[in-house]
């Protein structure tokens, strides 16, 4: 066997979105914090994520991290949260899978019932505590970065479908929230006259289509950028069942999440939980300390909670709890042969 590259990864779901944890054959990118080898890891040497993540070795609704030396003293490990779309500063799902790898494979000092892990990610530190038992890391905690509500009952013009309500949420990534119903398809979808998306799993193709045109008018029209940090763009859209309208259900409802550029993401979304819990808690209908179930469109779900209050520049924020499952599903090695036609794969 002939190779230039061999990558060892541990594979995991976590509540059915896979991600795929690489944990040897990378060296430490250059950087002093994990957000400047984030950049310098998109400048110099993004293939080695579309190596990993796009065709033919991946696909399009692959997650993945890859494990660094920390840059912080007060973490364990540093990551880097990749997928098809680029690198993420933060990833809810990722983290459960990591610190769920971490515990079974040996590579952090296991405590029973809990064992904590400092993660230094790029949006910061993010605090992982696992609960053990028999070795088996049975769920995950995440304490997530200050969330909030980036702006309430916003009017977005989306070619084709007409105009619908939305809000923008943060909670390590933006995200627009707006009503599975009212998201036309059909005739009369252009004035708003079409009828709603049926939230059935074969309509997945149309949650994706109207996920991507959503995406593209809110970053037309009022592109989010976050006060502190200045991360801009939202790539993420989340398309409420019925029944779970604001107001409706404060403590629990069902989604479908789209991510960029057009894939639907089968967990129920960490940063996605914590952006909702804002939202919610900005229109006075989530209190602190009050559990949240937010459910994926194939029925697995995350439990939030809001554990305190914060300030995000000028918006009134929350500190977010979430709380899930990750299961490990394999491990591999991954080579490339010198003749390979895509060293770096390839996206459809």
């Amino acid at each position: 066997m002939r190779t230039n590259r061999l990558i060892q990864t541990v594979e995991a779901h976590t509540e059915g979105l896979p991600v795929r944890v690489v944990t040897g054959g990378v060296g430490a990118f250059p950087g002093a914090t994990m957000a400047e080898r984030r950049d310098r890891f998109i400048a110099d040497s993004d293939d080695l994520r579309t190596f990993l993540m796009c065709e033919p070795r991946g696909n399009g609704w692959l997650s993945g991290a890859i494990l660094q030396p920390p840059t912080r003293s007060d973490a364990d490990w540093g990551v880097l949260f990749i997928e098809v779309t680029g690198v993420l500063p933060m990833c809810g799902a990722g983290t459960i899978a990591v610190a769920t790898v971490l515990v079974e494979t040996g590579m952090v000092t296991v405590e029973e019932p809990v064992t904590r892990i400092r993660l230094d990610a790029p949006i910061g530190l993010i605090i992982a505590e696992v609960a053990v038992r028999d070795g088996r890391a049975e769920s995950v905690t995440i304490v997530n970065v200050p969330s909030y509500a980036h702006a309430l009952d916003q009017i977005v013009d989306v070619p084709g479908r007409g105009e619908l309500a939305c809000d923008i949420g943060f909670g390590g990534n933006f995200y627009a929230f707006v009503n599975a119903a009212e998201v036309a398809i059909g005739d009369g979808a252009a004035d708003g006259q079409g009828v709603g998306i049926p939230f059935e799993r074969d309509r997945a193709e149309d949650f994706i289509a109207a996920g991507r045109d959503v995406m593209a008018a809110v970053n037309e029209q009022m592109e989010p950028v976050h006060p502190e940090s200045g991360y801009r763009g939202c790539e993420h859209v989340v398309f409420l069942a019925p029944g779970s309208d604001s107001g409706q259900s404060s403590l629990g409802v069902r989604h479908v999440l789209i991510n960029a550029p057009g894939w639907l993401d089968r967990s129920p979304g960490g940063t996605g939980t914590s952006a909702l819990m804002a939202v919610r808690h900005a229109r006075g209908e989530l209190e602190l300390n009050t559990d949240f179930t937010n459910e994926s469109f194939i029925g697995t779900s995350f439990t939030g909670r809001l554990v305190d209050e914060t300030n995000v520049a000028e918006h009134a924020g929350v500190i977010p709890t979430i709380t899930g499952s990750a299961w490990i599903t394999g491990s591999a090695q991954y080579t490339l042969d010198p003749s390979d036609p895509f060293p770096a794969g390839f996206t459809l």
